[in-house]
């Protein structure tokens, strides 16, 4: 069926079997979770010598610039430069790219380092009940009790892990900027399946991460001032933060989303909060509590519960 036009952006009226999850769409958002998940470790670790805004604009830079690289390569691939959006959605587009590679980076670097990691993945990780929510009204996608049923199993596996990394304190700031995140999180996601309708993942994507680095450069003097007293793996750190969570993870991700409802796969990154846990023990020390693991089985099985009944369709 054919799209239908409203406010500059079009609302798809293909069938729903359309938007059910092959193997691909899948595997792209096996690789977003992992990537996503190494981004919790890296920003950790590197925001020891960049501040929160710093911090963004290394990762929008190389992010962008990798990007670039990519659409120039397809472009020369296809013997053409892909045509880019206008008028009322080149607006939607940067607002996109404004609130979800900006933003949302901002306000979670800035979550890091007023609130422990725990509380931190509590806070962002109210982003997948939202999105639900948003896309059940919005897009259309209703509220199937399978899903509903695994989220709230994931969400409780979310708090376990919380529990577990919690060392008291906190700010006020913090706790306000951690709910910023996930309510830019779930509005950009629930924004991007609209556009996905008629853009590709790779424009999108590279316009959006263009648009970040515009939103972070205000920070450019503070980047090359903490790079200059930073040691070489905090640089490097920001370099891999822009290159595979940033290029790479959102480029699978656009195209997962552009293949599978937006409920389904918000459910899916509830693997992440297990992930961070498995990666900061294996990569930073950091032993995790037996409740930890709990939480990480009760992410994973709510996981499973939201999304078999797509993957089995997709199978038949």
């Amino acid at each position: 069926m054919v799209p239908v036009a409203k406010d500059g952006l079009m609302t798809s009226t293909l069938p729903r079997p359309a938007l059910r999850p092959g193997v691909l769409p899948i595997l792209a958002a096996a690789v977003t979770a992992v990537l996503w998940a190494s981004a919790f470790v890296a920003v950790r670790a590197v925001g020891r010598d960049f501040s929160a805004g710093a911090l963004t604009l290394g990762r929008q830079l190389v992010g962008s610039l990798a990007l670039t690289c990519v659409v120039l390569a397809r472009s020369l691939r296809r013997g053409g430069f892909p045509r880019l959006p206008r008028g009322r959605l080149l607006v939607a587009v940067l607002g996109w790219g404004a609130a979800w590679f900006g933003l949302y980076n901002l306000a979670l670097n800035t979550t890091e380092r007023h609130l422990d990691a725990g509380t931190t993945a509590l806070l962002v990780n109210l982003a997948p009940v939202l999105i639900v929510v948003l896309a059940g009204f919005l897009l259309g996608e209703g509220f199937s009790g399978r899903l509903m049923a695994g989220l709230l199993v994931a969400f409780t596996g979310v708090a376990l892990i919380a529990a577990t990394t919690w060392r008291g304190g906190g700010e006020l700031l913090g706790v306000l900027c951690g709910l910023a995140a996930a309510l830019l999180y779930a509005g950009s996601a629930t924004a991007q399946k609209r556009l996905l309708v008629r853009i590709d993942a790779l424009i999108l994507t590279w316009l959006g991460c263009l648009t970040g680095l515009l939103v972070a450069l205000p920070f450019g003097p503070e980047l090359f001032r903490q790079a200059a007293a930073a040691p070489a793996g905090a640089v490097l750190g920001i370099g891999y933060l822009g290159v595979f969570p940033t290029a790479i993870a959102f480029l699978t991700w656009g195209y997962a989303l552009s293949h599978v409802p937006a409920g389904r796969l918000a459910a899916s990154t509830y693997v992440i909060p297990p992930l961070v846990v498995l990666q900061s023990w294996l990569l930073l020390g950091e032993v995790p509590a037996p409740l930890a693991f709990l939480g990480g089985a009760l992410c994973l099985a709510g996981v499973a519960v939201a999304t078999v009944t797509g993957v089995r369709r997709a199978r038949r």
